[in-house]
């Protein structure tokens, strides 16, 4: 038998020590692999104080800010206290002081300036999640607005602490390339792409987990001319939800088992949690567990997750009779072609969809619930109650992008394979090798496409900055309906092997690619690219 490259990568045989695991391979014409039974597992954190019950708050919405004529809009990150928990005050990170951060809407074509205030204790960098950018505003974890008067000695302290393999990795090399901003700074977003719901996070080397836990993130809502023309569910029947998951400790501040509680000088977090950091309790808009009324008609479903490590298998559940039909029209980056009809939606951390739900269907009275397919008992998420009346809901579009675009295999101008893994005491690794500031892994050409392959040793979501990819091959699970579309982020699965079709628009320069569990990216697991 004569196994290619590429057989030999699907079939585990190069997947960064398979073998060596134990996994039984028959040869290259081998099914899924067997998962090792003691293949590492997420820890959840448990909250030591009580929780409210499910269904008892009201779902927030969170609020929209638009750019003014000149397309500026200005952000400052400060703490806050809020009241997540019933009757508790908890202290957060936010952008404009809340949690979720206020939804950005913005129009192609029409170009954003977002200035960024940082009147936090700790270095901050701000990343548009699914944004054609060019690189001084992809807001890496080396490009920091710092409170005034900050040492940046701390900084090279931290990474220090943090990655003790850079310090025999990168001998001799003098300086980590920090860019520092003082108190502020503006990024720059084109509006180049299609309408799509992406997101806004920080991005601090060493320190995302923690400071996005905190509070640092929000969505941001890409319009356009197309979007507008199909007859979508809109206004209130529009449902923007930001799924986190949290922990909370008995006073009902955040619970994080951060190594330095002060984010200053020790990354990484205690050694349970190396694995990821997951809670035991879901927020959606910054509320637990909340309920919302719809009426009986047709309604948009656009859905975020943005925790930290938890992957999310989503169904909605009448309680009696089978679960509620979806149907997809879009994911990360942007509509689907056609619709899809779905049962259920796998999320990995990062991942968006777009989703139409009819509630018609159901009569007055009915609790419908959002559930999660999850052996630790993070199970309920979301309480649709429907109310009284019925409205005629007419058809989905059949075609919702004419112009869509599917890249062929046979336009690739190379191949590269990323491996992720771990390589040791609190590192994770792309290809054997921990975070380098100074190094680019990969010099892809602007406008072209290459096929990457990533590979892993345990579940993780992949994000590529500035490249946009079609999903071609998941050895362990179906390219189903949610990957058909463009996307930023995909979830590799423990022993996983998956191909995307990547292209990087518009812009040349140095970009990165990561692990979107914020704990492994924190612990090195990233690797930069240079458009060229």
């Amino acid at each position: 038998m004569t196994c290619d490259r590429r057989t030999i990568l699907r079939t585990g045989l190069l997947a960064g020590g398979a073998i060596g695991a134990g996994l039984g391979l028959g040869g290259c014409d081998s099914g899924l692999l067997r998962v090792p039974s003691d293949a590492p597992r997420l820890v959840p954190l448990r909250s030591r104080c009580p929780l409210p019950a499910p269904y008892s708050r009201e779902l927030p919405v969170v609020p929209v800010r638009r750019p003014d004529a000149g397309g500026r809009l200005t952000l400052t990150q400060r703490t806050a206290s809020a009241e997540i928990l019933p009757g508790m005050s908890t202290e957060i990170y936010g952008y404009d002081g809340i949690f979720p951060g206020p939804t950005i809407e913005a129009r192609r074509g029409s170009p954003v300036h977002l200035a960024v205030r940082n009147d936090l204790a700790v270095p901050t960098s701000t990343h548009l999640h699914g944004g054609v950018t060019p690189p001084d505003s992809d807001g890496g974890p080396l490009d920091l607005i710092v409170p005034p008067g900050f040492d940046a000695a701390v900084l090279d302290e931290a990474m220090s602490a943090g990655h003790s393999a850079m310090g025999s990795h990168h001998h001799g090399r003098h300086g980590v390339p920090w860019r520092l901003h003082e108190s502020s700074r503006t990024y720059r977003y084109p509006m180049v792409q299609d309408s799509a719901l992406l997101w806004y996070h920080d991005h601090r080397m060493d320190f995302t987990g923690p400071q996005v836990w905190r509070g640092l993130a929000g969505m941001f809502l890409i319009r356009d001319d197309t979007e507008d023309g199909l007859e979508l569910p809109r206004d209130d029947r529009e449902l923007l939800l930001c799924l986190t998951d949290r922990a909370f400790d008995e006073d009902g501040q955040l619970l994080y088992p951060a190594r330095d509680p002060e984010l200053l000088r020790t990354p990484g977090v205690e050694d349970t949690f190396m694995n990821g950091v997951i809670g035991d309790v879901m927020l959606v808009n910054g509320a637990p567990c909340p309920r919302t009324t719809v009426a009986r008609g047709r309604y948009r479903l656009r859905l975020l997750n943005a925790c930290n490590a938890r992957q999310l298998s989503l169904r909605l559940n009448p309680g009696a009779g089978p679960d509620l039909p979806l149907t997809l029209i879009g994911s990360d980056l942007g509509l689907l072609r056609a619709p899809v009809e779905v049962e259920t939606i796998d999320l990995a951390p990062a991942e968006r969809v777009d989703l139409l739900v009819d509630f018609s269907v159901l009569p007055a009275g009915t609790r419908v619930e959002m559930r999660n397919a999850d052996p630790g008992g993070l199970e309920r998420i979301l309480a649709f109650d429907v109310a009284g009346g019925v409205e005629t809901v007419p058809p989905a579009p059949a075609v919702l992008k004419e112009d869509f675009v599917t890249l062929d295999p046979a336009e690739a101008v190379a191949e590269r394979t990323f491996d992720f893994r771990l390589a040791g005491d609190h590192l994770w690794t792309i290809n054997g090798e921990p975070y380098d500031p100074w190094g680019s892994s990969a010099s892809p050409r602007s406008g072209t496409v290459e096929r990457w392959t990533f590979t892993s040793d345990f579940d993780h979501p992949v994000h590529v900055h500035l490249g946009h990819f079609q999903v071609v091959f998941d050895r362990n699970g179906e390219t189903g309906p949610s990957k058909r579309g463009w996307k930023d982020t995909v979830r590799v699965t423990p022993y996983g092997v998956v191909e995307v079709l990547v292209t990087f628009p518009r812009f040349r320069g140095l970009y990165m690619l990561h692990c979107h569990n914020l704990e492994h990216e924190d612990m090195a697991m990233m690797a930069n690219f240079t458009v060229v």
